[in-house]
């Protein structure tokens, strides 16, 4: 038990001095001019690191403090049963009874994970992502083994890495790529690795690991986790490579192998932005760009053992293309990309879908989550008049929805007639044989539901919120 906590002890110093590791110089057209100083500090954190890797890792992930941490994480993501049926909740119940038989099969080396149980979701592109959903016990070792390793490898990856990260996010991305256009580098170099996940190399993954990782257990332990089956179609069969997405560990596990391309393209000067497995390269010329993209997919195939997506990776100006669901002018300001625009709004329109059969209550307290998480994400864009005509047309969606749920002609003049509409006036909407769409243009309408009135049902105003935002 003391060795536990000393081990413990040792590792919790390392984070806390090691929380703001210098990184190599940010200047990306002089990647190697660090100052000399700070590459021997560099240097001795990442000994440090590694002294640290090469102790009992097992311990540490196996400490009663780390799987609770573990626990709460992934109780709070939720998620479904796996292959065993064992709901998240049921967890704590089962760990009671057979925690200490589950430990000591760890710590032996003697573990092994259950299978994984594959679904496939639609991708906003077109096509199926497949998901593979392991059990809560596995999840909940899987986040153990994040937690330790973690701190470890952040020391490690580049300043222009930001999926999968703490403290970094898709916007910081954003604000880099969009200084990089500031300066004129005005084409991108857009590109797209086929099937990543389903395609990583597990013996050089493993190599990459035991570089960092002495515990030997443990190196065991993740290459289970990384052959561990797949269930699908009633059968387990057996995987060769790849990682499947929705495991805790996998995103640690793709910033490590993506970390190489990282530095490679640092060594080689380039000005880029990763998150997860999306880069962009961006350059001053097409011409620069079309042998930057010959050159990295070159070595994305040989050297990483991945695949490039030919048909999806391109060269072009800023901004005909799209990063995280934004476009980069050419001035460096951020907009909405089209095709999140209609995707946002085919969302709205499940929602607002007139013949649902749910309370105009109910499609409020639906859409304001909708409307709040997609306004926290596009905030920093350049869109006043978008978020204008978004908030228009939602509110006609929502008056068409609510005037059709007077059903008679009777109901809505009822209705119009409540809420200070004369009545001649609404008769005169209510008899009309126009359909409910066209209804819910009339002045009539706008007058029973002003914009006054939907404040009162507390919808979520975009182009309110975004001006509040700006001044």
């Amino acid at each position: 038990m003391e060795h536990r906590q000393d081990i413990a002890y040792q590792r919790d110093l390392f984070i806390r001095q090691n929380g703001n590791a210098v990184r190599p110089s940010e200047n990306c057209e002089d990647v190697n001019g660090a100052k000399a100083g700070q590459a021997g500090q560099l240097n001795k954190e990442r000994q440090q690191g590694r002294a640290l890797a090469e102790e009992e890792l097992m311990t540490i992930v196996c400490s009663s403090e780390n799987l609770k941490q573990a626990y709460k994480r992934v109780k709070r993501n939720k998620g479904v049963a796996g292959i065993d049926q064992m709901p998240t909740g049921k967890f704590a119940d089962w760990f009671i009874r057979e925690g200490e038989s589950l430990i000591n099969d760890l710590l032996n080396g003697t573990y092994q994970p259950q299978g994984v149980k594959q679904v496939e979701i639609p991708k906003p592109k077109g096509g199926m992502r497949k998901l593979g959903i392991p059990t809560v016990r596995d999840r909940i070792i899987q986040q153990s083994i994040a937690q330790v390793l973690s701190p470890i490898y952040e020391q490690e990856f580049s300043g222009r890495s930001y999926g999968y990260r703490p403290g970094r996010n898709s916007q910081q991305a954003l604000r880099q790529a969009s200084e990089y256009v500031t300066e004129g580098r005005e084409v991108v170099v857009d590109m797209d690795m086929k099937s990543f996940f389903d395609e990583v190399n597990h013996d050089r993954l493993m190599y990459e690991l035991s570089t960092r990782i002495g515990d030997k257990i443990l190196l065991r332990l993740i290459r289970k986790y990384l052959q561990s089956g797949i269930l699908l179609g009633g059968l387990i069969s057996q995987r060769t490579k790849g990682t499947p997405q929705g495991s805790p560990l996998s995103p640690l596990l793709s910033n490590i192998v993506l970390d190489e391309l990282d530095k490679e393209l640092e060594k080689r000067g380039h000005c880029f932005v990763r998150y997860a497995d999306d880069f962009s390269i961006y350059v001053r010329s097409q011409k620069a760009g079309e042998r930057v993209k010959e050159s990295i997919s070159t070595f994305i195939t040989n050297k990483l053992k991945l695949k490039v997506n030919e048909e999806k990776s391109v060269v072009c100006e800023v901004n005909n293309t799209v990063l995280l669901g934004h476009t980069i002018l050419k001035s460096g300001e951020l907009i909405i990309a089209k095709e999140n625009v209609e995707r946002f709004k085919n969302s709205i329109r499940k929602i607002t879908k007139r013949n649902r059969g749910v309370s105009f209550e109910q499609v409020i307290s639906e859409l304001n989550p909708k409307l709040r998480g997609w306004f926290e994400y596009y905030k920093h864009t350049k869109s006043k008049g978008l978020l204008r005509d978004l908030d228009a047309w939602i509110r006609r969606k929502l008056r068409c929805f609510r005037i059709k749920q007077t059903k008679r002609t009777i109901g809505l003049v009822r209705f119009l007639k409540n809420r200070g509409v004369p009545s001649y006036q609404s008769w005169i909407i209510a008899l009309s044989g126009v359909g409910w769409w066209r209804k819910s243009a009339a002045p009539q309408i706008h007058q029973a539901m002003d914009n006054s009135w939907f404040s009162e049902q507390e919808l979520f105003n975009l182009s309110l919120n975004y001006k509040r935002l700006k001044y």
